[in-house]
């Protein structure tokens, strides 16, 4: 089973961004809630939230942590560097929770494992994509049952069962991988009723699998605009990556995601370090020229490592207000993005979302040794987690 490429996991932000701009040309409205939905019991009990009498303060403050094989030798998993980072969210970042995302079970399996013994809180998230169904609901079973172990164990842990699945599980959108399907959606050649369908049938069976293999509390990374049956699931989760000149605007759309009765897990929220990166509400991956060789960074970006700390500020604050259940930022280290100081023709850390910055030993050498330094975001970030308590 072959990972994504790793641009692919890069630009999720701009990938939901097409995919929304693409369904608006074929005419598919936002998703409302299911016929016959009624909140249940449990999920009050679990904490759920709502516009009125709302609980002050984020329950969860957590990071997504991906564990992908790496774009190139240098940067392949290694084990003991995900233990370094993993102690390093606990006690430098001060976040309760890492979303251990990504695929290879081994991978996945060890990270959650370490952060278990870290006593960290676990949000695990297969996202194995662009391969035949039954082996994404394999993948998925494999994990849910290392995450039942570890529940078992007395650990913290919550399962997601995927992230966006419109977009990596071939057959619901036609192509023959990401960027082929966002095409067709841009192009209008998808029917949006027989998708929704699709897309439907999957999640309810990624759900079924799910409930089979563990215990706890299930949920799903959404889109945005998505369709969900959140029936299906304990906690509703959202990788959101909108932006509003005020914050009215973000508690407005965040309530939206509220009248399930469930609690609300932003699974993803993040920007670049450049000016002007939050205004682009999701794309800011996309200014690398990867036709070139190295890649270049298009037009004159200023690196701008405050205005991603400003961003991440403002949306905590938001989150707190509402009392949300969990927020992961995305994301902790993106190796495969370098950082090349004096260069910002060539300075791809421009384009990650990371709270920090990788620098290679050896710039331009794939099979370079590197090491990660924090951005002012970490330092932002570690200091309002540091200061800010789980509401009872």
């Amino acid at each position: 089973m072959r990972k994504l490429d790793e641009r692919t996991w890069r630009g999720r932000g701009l990938t939901r961004a097409r995919f929304l701009a693409g369904m608006a040309g074929v005419g598919v409205a936002a998703g409302g809630l299911p016929a016959g939905y009624a909140p249940t019991a449990e999920a009050a009990a679990a904490g759920a939230t709502g516009a009125e009498g709302v609980r002050p303060g984020l329950r969860h403050r957590g990071v997504v942590y991906t564990v992908g094989a790496g774009g190139t030798p240098g940067t392949a998993f290694r084990t003991a560097r995900m233990r370094r980072d993993v102690a390093a969210i606990r006690d430098r970042l001060h976040a309760d929770t890492v979303e251990v995302t990504g695929d290879g079970v081994e991978r996945l399996t060890a990270t959650a494992t370490e952060a278990a013994e870290r006593g960290l809180r676990i949000w695990l998230q297969p996202t194995l994509g662009d391969v035949p169904e039954r082996d994404i609901l394999d993948h998925l079973a494999e994990t849910g049952r290392c995450a039942e172990r570890l529940r078992r164990q007395g650990a913290a842990v919550e399962l997601s069962v995927g992230c966006e699945f419109w977009l990596f599980v071939p057959g619901i959108v036609p192509g023959a991988d990401v960027f082929e399907r966002i095409r067709n959606l841009q192009q209008g050649r998808v029917d949006p009723v027989a998708m929704q369908r699709r897309l439907n049938r999957f999640t309810a069976k990624a759900a079924a699998v799910g409930r089979s293999v563990f215990r706890g509390r299930l949920s799903y990374a959404a889109a945005q605009d998505d369709e969900v049956d959140w029936r299906l699931f304990d906690i509703v989760g959202i990788d959101y990556y909108s932006f509003f000149p005020d914050r009215g605007g973000y508690v407005r759309e965040l309530r939206r995601y509220l009248r399930w009765g469930k609690p609300l897990a932003v699974t993803e929220f993040g920007t670049c370090a450049y000016a002007g990166a939050p205004e682009t509400a999701g794309m800011g991956w996309d200014v690398v020229d990867h036709e070139k060789n190295p890649e270049e960074i298009k037009g004159h970006l200023v690196r701008s490592e405050r205005t991603q700390a400003a961003y991440l500020m403002r949306l905590l604050d938001v989150f707190s207000s509402l009392g949300l259940y969990a927020a992961m930022v995305f994301e902790f280290v993106t190796p495969d993005a370098p950082h090349r100081p004096g260069d910002p023709l060539h300075d791809l850390d421009l384009a990650s979302y990371a709270l920090t910055k990788t620098l290679q030993d050896r710039p331009f050498d794939p099979t370079s040794g590197w090491h990660w330094e924090p951005k002012e975001a970490f330092h932002a970030v570690a200091r309002r987690y540091a200061r800010e308590q789980p509401a009872p």
